[in-house]
């Protein structure tokens, strides 16, 4: 699908380099979701009508005010001129309500929450739910604890109320539903009036829905979809390709049978026709659908689809319905890319890179067999900032997702748009929230398996390696005839730092995860951050406080580290297996990468994203099969928004023309040569890593930018805290985990890179994406609600 793209200026290509063009034969893939527009859509039914559940507080008659009560937080609350008001007296202000949803919704979820509410001086709004008889506020009333939220919206300061809606990043089911909290401000002494609070359940969300297009989830599944109506009948004029598959999914929101049924049509008039049907009946689950159609190749067709349910109205999903093309391709480029991006991988922890410990035996060896890529640097140390401007090649500045509730805007070209438009089938699979809706960077994906996170519990992240690995497994069996892209993100090297077995005790002892665990709770009450207490990520102070020796805390915790190293390398070995049993080894390019590093006490810190240092920015990457010499070291200091253009050359498409990273394929052709990597395309560019000030995230608040360029590295900090210097220099290649300052003994270098990195600031700038409120004001109403339909604004 292509959206309108903001593009920088084309002196700023000239400094970063250009793209080579993209393959003249392209993969062919017809989307039905693409083509709604023309669809004829026949048998429409009216839909029934569900029951609200709204407070109205403009309409209380002074019952819904008792019913709501403060939680923690609030001075002089009252119900008072149609809304409900007070002060937060925290930054974490809570009112609650204890409730049991209507039975009509309570085999439902929940798609989004509006709350009309009016703002002294804006900030953030959150809504969470409860399940549990007795309610725990603790989590709820800690400031800078984000994880307790199940969703959240930035609101505006003014006069007069507003409608915000917000959507939650993992599923909330009614039957869950006992308490229901509202934090209607992030800041002390801010002025509140609720006017409205209302809940709208999945099922109300799409009775109001008319037949089209949608971003549907079913058992954490989801797909660009059409949505029809029993007995809805939607019909196609397409001219199909050679060798035909009509590849989808098939699934129902609610109780019954529901038969769907294809039926195809020569529109010559000639020949026989086609039907086919699959029955559902258990809804909340995807049911394949494939429907080969090889007797048409090459003929001009009426593709119907339709739906029929006992119950006039109800919904049935066509997941993300394509007609691809199973005809051998016979360009040089991969018929199949799979990027693997592995979450808080150190670098300096695989012995590809010098580490005495074999953590990933199947990663040498396939780093051995292709390119591996010596001192690449992430563009920021936590996820949900990094791995944007690993998809769209941007810097965060540019890309403009910093915090927490940030959204990549809808005029990016991320890489799966790329190969969306190129007729690849696109499906993503994704350990944590960050790197799907929650942060909008499910665009270009025709499927996305999207786990949750574990928000009302402790914000422990889901390990899904296995589990996403078994996934996919069968998916590419499904799709190994046609040109493919896969995002598959695992995070198991992230904390909480327990190995399974038997790898829990290949560098540990039987009983050290149970030590380890002991500690952190010893140590846990001294952790002053919120959010790092919740995490149990201790600080050299409070594991000293504690009477914990912080060498023995943190050998726990690398031998554990190192065996979740180990795990993952052995799912990726099982993804290197079935594309040898599937005859797809040699037609496949595989692209590893890493967000960010993590910290075990270098800086007196654990996790990531409180700094710029060598442990959190140094990560891994490499690339191995189809488009890849064998053999070749990359020497040269590059960035991870070098990745997606790397990746797209290899795949003979065309690298978008906003990308601020440029293709490392110089290198590949110059065997790591780097004066024949020069003459060939690469331009030498200083290395960035961006920190911004995260008001909501809470970990060491100050921003700080680092710059690597000639062997060196500044870090410079906004507003420190106390004790650290604003510019910082350490000697890149002897220094890598940046212990030892020489800013002091080098002025002039220090001098030098702060002219750079403001050329640098000022670049970034001027190239920052539009916002969609910009990008809404230049399009077409068709346009935007077709953004809208798939969630991309």
């Amino acid at each position: 699908m292509k959206m309108l793209k903001h593009l920088i200026p084309s002196v700023l290509l000239l400094v970063l380099g250009c793209s080579r063009p993209p393959s003249s034969s392209e993969p062919t893939s017809i989307r039905l979701v693409d083509l709604f527009g023309t669809a004829m859509v026949q048998g429409s039914t009216s839909t029934e009508v569900i029951a609200r559940s709204e407070w109205k507080f403009t309409d209380s008659q002074g019952e819904e005010e008792v019913r709501w009560q403060v939680g923690g937080g609030v001075r002089e609350f009252r119900y008072a001129d149609g809304a409900l008001r007070g002060q937060s007296a925290s930054p974490s202000p809570v009112l609650h309500l204890e409730w049991s949803p209507p039975p009509a919704q309570q085999d439902d979820h929940i798609h989004s929450v509006e709350v009309r509410i009016q703002s002294s001086s804006g900030g953030q709004i959150a809504f969470a739910t409860s399940g549990g008889e007795d309610l725990e506020l603790g989590p709820f009333l800690a400031p800078g604890n984000p994880f307790a939220w199940s969703m959240s919206s930035p609101v505006i300061a003014g006069e007069e109320a507003s409608l915000y809606s917000l959507r939650p990043v993992r599923p909330l089911p009614a039957e869950s539903v006992r308490h229901i909290l509202l934090r209607p401000a992030s800041a002390a002494g801010v002025e509140f009036a609720v006017e409205s609070v209302r809940v709208v359940f999945e099922r109300e969300h799409l009775s109001s829905l008319p037949s089209g297009v949608g971003w549907q989830g079913l058992s954490g599944i989801f797909r660009e979809s059409l949505v029809s109506r029993s007995p809805e009948t939607l019909s196609f004029e397409i001219e199909l390709p050679a060798d035909p598959v009509l590849d989808m999914a098939v699934g129902t929101l609610e109780p019954g049978e529901a038969t769907f049924e294809v039926r195809v049509e020569p529109s010559s008039g000639g020949g026989e026709g086609l039907s086919v049907s699959h029955t559902v009946a258990s809804p909340q689950s995807w049911e394949d659908f494939p429907v080969p159609l090889g007797d048409y190749g090459g003929s001009r067709v009426t593709l119907s689809l339709s739906v029929e349910s006992e119950r006039a109205g109800a919904l049935g999903l066509w997941g993300a319905p394509a007609v691809r093309s199973k005809a051998p391709s016979q360009a040089e480029r991969p018929q199949g890319v799979i990027v693997v991006l592995i979450d808080t991988l150190r670098r300096d922890h695989l012995e590809i890179y010098g580490y005495d410990r074999e953590t990933a035996p199947l990663l040498a060896r396939l780093a051995a067999e292709g390119v591996l890529v010596e001192d690449p640097l992430a563009q920021a140390t936590w996820t949900k900032v990094s791995v944007p401007s690993i998809f769209t090649s941007l810097y965060p500045t540019s890309h403009t997702v910093a915090d927490l509730p940030d959204l990549l805007p809808a005029s990016a070209t991320t890489m799966a748009e790329v190969f969306r438009d190129a007729g690849f089938a696109t499906f993503g699979l994704s350990a944590i929230p960050f790197t799907g809706k929650m942060t909008n960077l499910h665009q270009g994906y025709e499927v996305f398996s999207e786990s949750g996170m574990d928000l009302g519990t402790g914000g422990v992240p889901e390990k899904a390696a296995r589990p996403h690995v078994d996934r996919l497994l069968p998916w590419l069996e499904d799709h190994r005839d046609v040109p493919f892209f896969v995002f598959l993100h695992v995070e198991d090297p992230h904390s909480p730092y327990v190995a399974p077995p038997p790898y829990a005790t290949l560098w540990g002892g039987e009983g050290d995860a149970e030590k380890y665990v002991q500690m952190q709770d010893e140590a846990r009450p001294g952790i002053e951050n919120p959010m790092m207490r919740q995490f149990g990520m201790a600080t050299t102070s409070a594991l000293v406080s504690a009477e914990i020796d912080p060498a023995e805390y943190v050998r726990y915790e690398l031998d554990a580290y190192d065996g979740l190293i180990r795990f993952t390398d052995a799912q990726v070995e099982r993804i290197v297996e079935k594309l040898e049993e599937l005859g797809l080894s040699e037609r496949v390019l595989l692209a590893f990468v890493s967000d960010h590093g993590t910290e075990f006490l270098e800086h007196d810190w654990h996790f990531h994203g409180q700094s710029v240092y060598g442990e959190l920015n140094r990560v891994p990457m490499f690339f191995w099969g189809q488009g890849v010499p064998v053999g070749v070291r990359v020497p040269g200091t590059v960035e991870t928004i070098d990745f997606m253009p790397t990746v797209l050359e290899i795949a003979g498409l065309e690298i978008p023309a906003a990308a601020q990273g440029q293709s490392l394929v110089p290198w590949f052709e110059a065997g790591g040569d780097a004066a024949t990597a020069g003459a060939a395309g690469w331009r030498r560019k200083p290395a960035i890593t961006e920190k911004a000030a995260m008001a909501v995230r809470g970990v060491q608040s100050f921003a700080s930018t680092s710059i690597v360029l000639d062997g060196w590295k500044l870090v410079r900090n906004v507003d420190p805290r106390p004790g650290l210097p604003e510019l910082e220099l350490f000697d890149h290649g002897s220094d890598p985990l940046n212990l030892v300052n020489v800013a002091e003994e080098h002025p002039d270098r220090v001098q030098g890179l702060v002219e750079q990195l403001d050329r640098w600031q000022e670049f970034a700038e001027a190239a920052k994406l539009k916002s969609d409120s910009e990008l809404a004001s230049s399009m077409s109403a068709e346009e935007l609600e077709r953004l809208r339909s798939l969630g991309y604004l």
